[in-house]
């Protein structure tokens, strides 16, 4: 499947990429720490914050406030993208940390560890290329059913 084959969610309202970018990176900063520590209180922190940017209306989120603060700190500029994608991406993130959260908590490392090397990777893709895996997600889970 080839980009212009992806259908992403779309909508009217912005946001920057590059905040999108480094939110990526503190995500893989949180889930490396909380894993490598055995720390669940991240996992909660991350849970927290990728609901409040998927499913409200708050501005900013605490790791988007850390992030708008570096990008204004390090002069990074703005690149404007599509608000909806990184929504979608958003809930995906709450999901996975939540499951992550759970496992850790009920003893289920294994699966817990493959869960956040799969959130990793999605956060990496993201940061290193601007890689929605989620668009891919959205077309062949979501709008599948949606057509039906």
């Amino acid at each position: 499947m080839n980009a212009r084959e992806l259908i992403c969610p779309v909508s009217s309202e912005r946001v920057n990429e590059i905040v999108t970018r480094c939110n990526a990176f503190l995500t893989i900063l949180l889930l490396t720490i909380s894993v490598f520590f055995r720390m669940p209180e991240i996992l909660i922190l991350l849970v927290a914050d990728f609901y409040l940017r998927a499913f409200t209306s708050v501005r900013n989120s605490p790791l988007t406030f850390i992030s708008k603060q570096l990008v204004s700190w390090l002069n990074l500029g703005i690149k404007p993208t599509d608000k909806a994608p990184k929504i979608f991406a958003a809930r995906l993130g709450f999901l996975m940390s939540l499951a992550i959260l759970v496992l850790f908590v009920t003893g289920l490392t294994t699966p817990a560890l493959v869960i956040a090397g799969i959130l990793s990777v999605f956060a990496m893709l993201e940061l290193a290329a601007g890689f929605c895996a989620g668009c891919y997600i959205y077309t062949f889970l979501i709008l599948p059913a949606t057509r039906d």
